[in-house]
């Protein structure tokens, strides 16, 4: 298996998603593994309900977005860890992962199942 190969596009989409996240939010400092978006500022006193319902909307767009990256950065981060472990590429059914599947995913847990 081409372990190095992987190991430097999960480094490569690590980075992308740090840089991604930090657009929109912050590491987190109670736990930096974590991360946090930035609420707008806004002046509550003075805004009327259609500045404050863009505001809420963005926060909302904002949060999920944070959440979907930062779910797949932890793959990432778990994935680099089993190439660590050497552990990479082995399914947790104790199979092991194809290098086709690997190349589309490389933080892919699992392997395909063989079609019945």
């Amino acid at each position: 298996m081409k372990t190095k190969h992987f190991k430097t596009k999960l480094e490569e989409e690590k980075k992308e998603l740090e840089e991604q996240l930090s657009k929109i939010a912050k590491p987190d400092t109670q736990d930096p593994e974590d991360w946090k978006t930035e609420a707008s500022d806004l002046n509550v006193m003075s805004a009327d309900k259609s500045e404050m319902a863009d505001v809420f909307e963005e926060a909302e767009n904002k949060e999920s977005v944070e959440f979907e990256l930062e779910e797949r950065l932890n793959k990432v981060k778990a994935a680099l860890q089993r190439v660590k472990d050497k552990k990479y590429g082995v399914c947790k059914e104790g199979c092991k992962i194809e290098e086709a599947r690997l190349e589309a995913n490389p933080a892919a847990e699992t392997c395909i199942e063989p079609s019945k």
